[in-house]
């Protein structure tokens, strides 16, 4: 969307006004700084930022937009392991329902706009580090896990169409555990983040 005549002094300020995300900016806010509970990491944010301008444009486009819709353009438009071909089939698919692909990515953001935004245009007080780089570590892996089964699905899918593989309902699960050496517990792995490591060492 064009900018032109704004008085913002920030991308995402500009970004907010152009698609109407009243209110956005204090919500980006309070999940960085922990005010409602979890912190929530820039990356995290930059990525949630990126999906609601993404279905405010797709909404304006043709009036309808489900949330997996949105979350499945967003991933082929902005994850490198995309096959291209996935990548032009949505392009085309958005452009047939009147979305500028290049202007609304072009609005993206990255997570040091959103870092820069939070504290030199809000004055927000950053996070804990620690707590932040536990919690981006966290987010990394979820998203390597979701990652390879979006892969997994898709290749599952591909081989079923050629009839390399017999067609069945097949479901996809990728679920990272760790195993703690001293009791053998077991956890996912972004629980034991969570909880700051096995709790057998302080028994």
């Amino acid at each position: 969307m064009d900018d032109a005549g704004s008085g913002s002094t920030s991308k995402v300020e500009r970004t907010m006004d152009e698609y109407g995300l009243d209110g956005f900016g204090a919500e980006l806010e309070a999940a960085w700084t922990g005010e409602d509970g979890d912190r929530t990491s820039l990356r995290s944010l930059a990525e949630e930022f990126n999906r609601t301008v993404l279905g405010v444009a797709m909404r304006e486009a043709d009036g309808s937009a489900s949330r997996s819709d949105v979350e499945s353009a967003h991933r082929t438009l902005t994850d490198d392991d995309v096959p291209r071909s996935e990548v032009l089939r949505t392009r085309r698919e958005l452009d047939r329902r009147g979305v500028d692909v290049d202007a609304v990515l072009d609005d993206f953001v990255s997570h040091q706009t959103i870092h820069t935004y939070l504290t030199a245009e809000r004055g927000a007080r950053p996070p804990d580090e620690s707590v932040d780089r536990i919690e981006e570590r966290r987010e990394t892996i979820e998203r390597l896990a979701g990652r390879t089964e979006a892969v997994t699905e898709s290749a599952v899918e591909s081989l079923a169409d050629a009839d390399r593989l017999a067609d069945r309902p097949y479901e996809v699960f990728v679920d990272v555990r760790v195993t703690c050496g001293a009791c053998g517990t077991d956890y996912r792995a972004g629980e034991l983040l969570r909880r700051g490591g096995c709790s057998c060492a302080a028994e």
